[in-house]
Order: C-alpha cells, then sequence, then structure tokens
C-alpha cells in the first residue's frame, strides 16, 4: 500500500530512536534534530514508565511455533521488572481497535511466553497519538484462544494451497482483462 512519506519518516524517526535511547547509545545528535511535532511526542515516550525497566532487548525478532507453522515478528521492545516482560509497541497513528486480538498482540504474546518460558507476559500498546496505554496481560485462557485463531488461519492457508487457485483480484483501473493477478492476499481471504 502507498504510505504518507511524511506519517512513515515521522514513525521510523520515533521508532530508532527509541530503540538507541533504550540500548544506552548516545542520541544527543538525534534529539537535536527532531521537528517540534517528533520533539513532544518523543518527550511523552521517553517518560513513561517501561523505558526505566531493564531492557531485555530492542527490535527484536521472535517466533513460535504452532502446530505446524512458525509465526513471528519483530518486538520494538521488551523490557523486565522483576519476574514481569513488558513487550512494548509504539503507535505512531492509533493502537488497534481490537488490540486484544490483533495478530501483532496474539503473536507476540505467544512469542515472549515460550522464549521466555514465564506467564509473566504483558503487552502494552503505547498509543502516542492519544498519549494512551493499551495494556493486555497474558492469561492461559487468551493462550487457548489466541492459538486456535492462528490454526485456524493456518488450515484456512493449507487448505487454499492445496486446492486450484481459480480466483483472482482486478487491478485498481479495472480497464483490461490483462490487469486480472493472482491476488498474494488471496489465501487469507478465502
Amino acid at each position: 500500500m502507498p504510505v504518507n512519506d511524511e506519517i512513515f519518516e515521522f514513525g521510523k524517526n520515533i521508532h530508532a530512536l527509541a530503540s538507541y535511547y533504550l540500548r544506552k547509545e548516545n542520541i544527543d545528535k538525534m534529539e537535536k534534530s527532531l521537528t517540534s511535532r517528533e520533539f513532544e511526542v518523543w518527550q511523552y515516550l521517553k517518560a513513561c514508565k517501561y523505558f526505566g525497566y531493564e531492557v531485555v532487548n530492542t527490535e527484536y525478532n521472535l517466533a513460535v511455533r504452532i502446530g505446524k507453522h512458525f509465526f513471528g515478528g519483530r518486538l520494538d521492545a521488551l523490557v523486565k521488572n522483576g519476574d514481569k516482560y513488558y513487550i512494548l509497541d509504539y503507535k505512531t497513528g492509533s493502537a488497534p481497535k481490537n488490540a486484544k486480538f490483533d495478530y501483532q498482540t496474539i503473536i507476540y504474546t505467544l512469542c515472549v511466553k515460550e522464549f521466555f518460558k514465564t506467564d509473566n507476559v504483558i503487552f502494552i500498546y503505547l498509543d502516542l497519538k492519544r498519549r494512551e496505554e493499551v495494556v493486555l496481560p497474558y492469561t492461559q485462557e487468551l493462550e487457548q484462544e489466541y492459538k486456535k485463531r492462528l490454526l485456524d488461519i493456518s488450515d484456512k492457508i493449507d487448505a487454499y494451497d492445496s486446492t486450484p487457485k481459480k480466483q483472482a483480484c482486478i487491478s485498481s483501473d479495472n480497464t483490461s482483462p490483462k490487469n486480472v493477478y493472482p491476488c498474494e492476499y488471496l489465501k487469507i481471504c478465502y
């Protein structure tokens, strides 16, 4: 999808700044180059209590196996306070409307739970636009629901992959049959 370059750069800058800061790197020059909007958001993010916790890793790639498939992604930051792990996800736009069942929440929570062998996992969306936190603690009931959802979608993908591909999407101009092509997202829309 086309992305507004200004919005993309804003998010990229905040994520990079947070990563360097949490890794205790010198960010003085970066802070001086921030726009006023970036500076305001950065001050809010830097002051959040989670930035005072022990840093496990930033821009952290993790994967988990559910059934016969692997699911993974890159966490913005993983911090720890006592025996609790906090997955931090900065949203320069807005947190998902149904954050509890967003695939990012599902996958990242299961990844951290399995990799660190702990039930003390809390997913935190830091909505930088609204200055709000969405706090989603792990529960065993949620784990079962999360695994079910991932298995359901992987079953659909498997079923689609084993059938002839007869459907196609039309390109955005809808002007000619030559613009018909198999859609890469058809597997999950099936």
